[in-house]
């Protein structure tokens, strides 16, 4: 009798410890009640609020473009020498912008070349950025769709302090594979911390592509014929990693060897090389 006492009071007592732990665990979650924030939808102006559709020959607009000129190196030791004006090295002609790298001495170069800019021209902040191009081929070229701040506000040097977005890299040594690419102080090439994705486009010198970029106060996005292939995030850690709230300009260049382009050498046997645009279109930011 004793034992059939005990063992009811054990069970009674597991019984109300297992209730008392019951007590303890909380209601459910009322999925209902949590608000899911949005990320921002942008938008962009339906027309260009600035565009070249290279409809007039000869020299390139000198309303939207002028030229860095020199043969430093850039940075990057590069090979070629950059003309101002020259129509052997940058021409409008039948409906197309050419930039021409050709295997000539000129200034104790032996390449010339063209760097199309449009800084104090047509700077700009945020905007769908579209440029239709067929790239040049050939080992030792490199061709370059970019843009670069117009002021220097960040940090004590310009570059990469002040940001630098790569709409389009290509090198003549890795055929096809195009690059998009984001400098700036904390991620760039020179620390091997660059923010990059790429795209093969196979038939890069043979068709006109469009390389393009969204840009936002939020994100930069870059796509290749539509399709998306890069994103790189504003991560709201200050300039050091987002300096892209200042107004840009835009680049376009062929560079010959280099640092990265001459890579595995220059063959001089592919000059000229030519990259042909059809169109510059750069839309603004709805509010």
């Amino acid at each position: 009798m004793k034992k059939q006492i005990s063992l009811l009071g054990g069970l009674i007592l597991l019984i109300f410890l297992a209730c008392k732990q019951g007590s303890d665990v909380p209601e459910p979650l009322n999925i209902q009640n949590i608000q899911s924030v949005a990320a921002k939808e942008y938008s962009f102006t339906q027309n260009p609020v600035w565009s070249d559709e290279f409809e007039q020959s000869g020299l390139p607009d000198e309303k939207i473009w002028s030229y860095d000129v020199g043969g430093s190196g850039w940075g990057n030791n590069e090979l070629q020498f950059y003309t101002k004006a020259d129509l052997d090295n940058a021409y409008v002609k039948n409906g197309y912008l050419t930039i021409e790298a050709r295997k000539e001495s000129f200034e104790n170069r032996n390449f010339t070349s063209a760097r199309l800019v449009t800084k104090g021209k047509k700077d700009f902040l945020y905007g769908r950025i579209e440029v239709r191009a067929k790239l040049p081929s050939g080992r030792g070229t490199w061709p370059a769709i970019w843009t670069l701040a117009s002021q220097s506000e960040y940090g004590s040097t310009y570059w990469p302090d002040n940001g630098e977005i790569d709409i389009m890299e290509h090198v003549g040594y890795d055929p096809g594979v195009v690059h998009a690419t984001v400098h700036t102080k904390a991620f760039n090439h020179v620390i091997n911390t660059q923010k990059a994705a790429t795209q093969l486009v196979s038939d890069f010198d043979q068709s006109f592509h469009e390389y393009r970029i969204d840009w936002t106060p939020d994100y930069i996005k870059a796509f290749i014929d539509g399709k998306l292939y890069f994103t790189f995030q504003n991560t709201s850690k200050g300039w050091e990693e987002w300096p892209f709230d200042k107004k840009q300009h835009l680049l376009l260049n062929i560079a010959v060897g280099g640092n990265w382009g001459g890579q595995k050498g220059v063959d001089d046997a592919i000059f000229p090389a030519k990259m042909l645009v059809d169109y510059v279109r750069v839309y603004g930011l709805n509010n």
